[in-house]
């Protein structure tokens, strides 16, 4: 396991790669920090096409929430601005409308350095209210996926797609959200939203973290609409493994660009020849 230490410097280097200004793999970093570069850098970097991340934080026992509902806890400190730089290495975020609703979120980024990313709620039947936290007005863009023709106030988009039985397609929902200029999107949650995009095979990298607490009811982290029934069956995806403080963070590549995006930048292949090669 990878303990990571983003200090300073190197969360400033991140941000170059992010913006096609530096690389992850040069320089002098101390361990941690290079842990650091090994975690964010593939998220960052650009050179490789939009990507596609999933990002959740569980307790040991699976859990997203209590049984009431409250969630605010279930990442420590380090668990929370590691989702906050996510956020900054990403042009959006997206939400289902449950999560909107429930945890009423801002998806900004405040414990860390970056700008806001884009705003996007999956919302089918336009239940979400205007003056929902996660569609104030702060200068990042804000969209709203619906299967509605239900208006919306000033400064807030709309993708509109098709929605039989109130349902949006995730695959749909890519290509619309691309189409409106969006790169590397982070799907942030909940588990049925993140779980439909991984069903679909949309996922490039999904991150779980997990957080040392035992909750003992509550609604589960990913919970697969068609579960195998053999191991044999089951995704096994690579895996990398980071301390961050108390939590513990599984990196899982999900394909060949997820795969290519952990090689040095000035020794990889090209995508092209780690594809035929497998």
């Amino acid at each position: 396991m990878q303990v990571v230490d983003v200090t300073p410097r190197v969360w400033d280097r991140i941000l170059s790669v992010r913006d096609g200004m530096a690389c992850a793999c040069c320089g002098r970093f101390s361990p941690g920090e290079r842990a650091a570069l090994d975690l964010y850098g593939p998220v960052a970097r650009r050179d490789l096409g939009a990507v596609t991340l999933a990002q959740i934080g569980q307790s040991l026992d699976g859990r997203v929430a209590t049984a009431s509902g409250d969630a605010r806890d279930v990442s420590g400190p380090e668990g929370l601005a590691h989702l906050h730089r996510l956020r900054a290495l990403v042009e959006g975020v997206v939400i289902g409308v449950r999560t909107a609703l429930h945890d009423q979120p801002r998806l900004t980024v405040r414990l860390c350095s970056g700008a806001n990313p884009a705003r996007i709620v999956i919302d089918p039947r336009g239940r979400l209210p205007d003056d929902a936290l996660v569609l104030a007005a702060d200068g990042a863009r804000r969209i709203v996926v619906t299967g509605t023709d239900r208006p919306r106030a000033p400064g807030i988009e709309i993708l509109r797609l098709p929605a039989p039985d109130g349902r949006l397609d995730p695959a749909q929902i890519l290509e619309g959200l691309r189409g409106m200029g969006l790169g590397s999107l982070l799907i942030e949650g909940g588990g049925l939203t993140i779980t439909g995009f991984l069903e679909a095979g949309l996922l490039d990298r999904l991150q779980v973290s997990v957080a040392p607490l035992i909750i003992g009811a509550g609604p589960q982290g990913l919970t697969s609409l068609s579960p195998v029934e053999r191991l044999k069956d089951a995704l096994r995806p690579q895996m990398r493994v980071f301390g961050m403080g108390t939590d513990i963070v599984f990196d899982c590549a999900l394909g060949d660009r997820a795969s290519h995006a952990t090689l040095p930048l000035h020794d990889a292949a090209p995508l092209a020849q780690v594809t035929a090669a497998n």
